[in-house]
């Protein structure tokens, strides 16, 4: 007799939380050893910007096809071909010679790693009700975070020990791991031995999901203006993250007198703030709905402190010591990952599931998009006029965005 396993969503949501951890861990290993690696050959601050908008390119025409491969594979055949492809090309960096061969293994990197995300929106509509969505959001944007977290100390250590190149061939090495346990545990909860009767009466009723995703058009979901309108506004608000999580470490060290040493013990600090604003956002939208607030006005009044907040950017870099630094941006990044995950629920609150991988897809494709084109914005800038124009954009993205999203995103799709 096959041993039914209680609360076996939880479960699955720390598999979803760990693999953001390791997806981070890899991306961010470049970035923290970015002052080492530029520096030993000799890429410049706008050639490093090139190498970031390689994978952000690939990041985000593959948030497209991944959504897209999600729904016709299901969430693990593909989140196992997501990751075992990502953990290849991270690894695949301790060869890099030059310019040249980092661009394309970063690109190699972006083409799997967004696949992490599209699997993630598939899994929470299938397995979570709508008063726990926004906290399963939450914990897998505190994977993120985690993931951001101990790269720094991490990756430093392991440099310190055996230099950069070994430090991806260990971080890379992390997915083979993840991915027994995953394979071991996942299934969709109306194919899974283990589930029990009462957990299977808590999650969504299962759907005909793989035929219904076949009959999906790019037509079909361009008529819904609750895309367009997410769409434009991750587009304005996301890219602040893509800034502090590739171009911190390079900015504490050449900007603010961090030795790599005091970089790998302090830059952590930041994305620690961003954890916790994660499952705050997350746990406090919940509790509003729990408490019979309507679901979008539960996300909008947390959202809306959320972009109030983030104007303290313009503030970062006249900061007078390195403690005050540190401080405003860990207000900046609690205050962006409390929007983001309530930003990021709310694809699961507007759209049917069937449309979910395809629509989670297309949305991110505005994530990269302003991501990929900020990066490439922030390396001319910075090697032009410094650092100072970036912190000021920063701080007035996010109430741009909150306007975009309360104009186009009302109410629930009917499809």
């Amino acid at each position: 007799m096959i041993t039914k396993i209680p609360h076996l969503r939880w479960g699955i949501a720390a598999l979803l939380f760990f693999s953001t951890v390791i997806n981070y861990v890899d991306r961010q290993t470049l970035s923290v050893l970015a002052p080492v690696i530029t520096k030993e050959l000799g890429i410049s601050d706008l050639e490093y910007s090139r190498v970031l908008t390689a994978f952000l390119a690939a990041y985000t025409v593959m948030y497209v096809g991944s959504g897209f491969l999600v729904d016709r594979w299901g969430a693990r055949v593909a989140l196992s071909v997501f990751i075992v492809w990502w953990s290849l090309a991270n690894m695949s960096h301790a060869l890099v010679a030059g310019v040249w061969s980092l661009g394309v293994l970063r690109f190699l990197l972006g083409l799997g790693e967004s696949g992490n995300f599209m699997a993630a929106f598939r899994v929470v509509s299938e397995w979570y009700p709508a008063k726990e969505r926004a906290l399963v959001h939450g914990l897998i944007q505190g994977g993120a975070a985690i993931g951001a977290i101990i790269t720094p100390p991490v990756v430093t250590w392991i440099y310190s020990l055996y230099g950069w190149r070994p430090a991806f061939a260990i971080t890379g090495a992390l997915g083979f791991v993840w991915l027994l346990f995953w394979l071991l545990l996942y299934h969709s909860p109306d194919k899974h031995p283990r589930i029990t009767d009462a957990e299977r009466a808590l999650v969504p009723a299962a759907e005909p999901a793989t035929a219904a995703a076949n009959k999906v058009s790019w037509r079909q979901l361009a008529q819904y203006p609750q895309m367009w309108g997410l769409m434009a506004a991750r587009f304005v608000s996301d890219p602040v993250w893509w800034f502090y999580l590739f171009w911190l470490p390079k900015y504490l060290v050449e900007q603010r007198g961090f030795t790599m040493v005091e970089m790998g013990m302090l830059a952590w600090i930041p994305y620690l703030s961003a954890d916790l604003g994660a499952l705050f956002g997350g746990w406090l939208s919940g509790r509003l709905v729990a408490r019979g607030k309507p679901v979008l006005s539960a996300r909008f009044a947390v959202m809306l402190p959320c972009a109030l907040l983030m104007p303290v950017s313009l503030a970062i870099h006249h900061a007078p010591s390195r403690t005050a630094t540190i401080a405003l941006i860990c207000v900046v990044t609690f205050a962006h990952m409390a929007w983001k995950t309530n930003q990021n629920t709310l694809t699961n609150d507007l759209f049917p599931k069937h449309l979910i991988g395809a629509t989670s897809g297309l949305l991110a494709f505005g994530t990269g998009l302003g991501g990929t084109l900020f990066v490439w914005m922030t390396g001319q800038v910075v090697q032009g006029f410094g650092y100072a124009a970036i912190f000021v954009i920063m701080g007035l993205l996010h109430p741009v965005s909150y306007l975009i999203t309360r104009r186009f995103v009302r109410q629930p799709v009917t499809a």
